[in-house]
């Protein structure tokens, strides 16, 4: 869903291809990394902590609304992905709207 959407919005390819090995490619950039590295923590949270240390690192790039609205969209992609899992969608049957 979101690769399609990220399409349609002009994301290259290479970055999309690149995404799950975000910290050994140079096409991210350093705000970006911090937003990778947030979302990857907060999905995890289970088995990881949210360092002060990260938490810090974030806000360097991120004022406290920004903060606020990728947290809440970090914990909504991560509801609906599980709503997804539960509910049996096959993964690749979103079909984007056409605007």
């Amino acid at each position: 869903m979101h690769t399609k959407d990220a399409r349609a919005e002009g994301e290259t390819e290479q970055r999309l291809y690149a995404l799950s090995a975000w910290r050994e490619t140079p096409f991210f950039t350093d705000r970006e990394r911090a937003a990778l590295d947030w979302t990857e923590k907060l999905t995890l949270i289970s088995t990881n902590d949210v360092p002060d240390s990260l938490y810090e690192a974030v806000r360097k790039h991120f004022n406290e609304q920004e903060m606020v609205n990728l947290t809440l969209a970090v914990n909504a992609i991560n509801s609906w992905n599980r709503l997804a899992i539960s509910m049996r969608v096959v993964p690749g049957s979103y079909q984007r709207k056409q605007d």
